[in-house]
């Protein structure tokens, strides 16, 4: 029942190959380094290209994005395909039209419980201003409404 802004962490693979997912699990750490977090659970097919990546982006999606956020979170397709992307620190796909994007150095790792927690340090951060964020809430998406 925590309202949670959406993502989708994207990262090179060693082969060249692009992998993403959507995630929910976004938090900022220290502004002194500058470092964020989010987690992966132990069992995605992904976690090792995550873990032996040397960076990743997190793109903070619009109110817009809800199709591509459905889209990283669908299985046995290609995500990237027909996805306006650029590249960003380290090679890590930064995606087309998000609110915000963080390009991190894959700075630490800890596991705990049935997830790893990733640790990256900001090396460059870019914002999109009036653009309003995609919100999950419920099993639901959402976007901002003024109180």
């Amino acid at each position: 029942m925590f309202a949670t802004g959406v993502t989708i962490i994207t990262v090179r693979a060693a082969d060249g190959g692009l992998v993403g997912l959507t995630a929910n699990s976004f938090n900022s750490v220290s502004l002194d380094p500058p470092l964020v977090l989010w987690s992966l659970a132990r069992r995605a097919g992904s976690l090792p290209v995550f873990a032996r990546g040397t960076h990743y982006a997190i793109n903070i999606l619009a109110a817009d994005q809800k199709e591509l956020a459905q889209r990283f979170a669908t299985r046995d397709i290609d995500r990237f395909a027909g996805v306006a992307w650029r590249e960003g620190a380290g090679g890590a796909p930064v995606l087309e039209g998000v609110v915000a994007a963080f390009e991190c150095a894959n700075r630490s790792q800890y596991e705990e419980g049935d997830h790893v927690i990733f640790v990256g340090e900001v090396e460059r951060c870019t914002a999109r201003a009036g653009a309003q964020p995609l919100i999950f809430h419920g099993g639901r998406y959402f976007t901002e409404l003024p109180l």
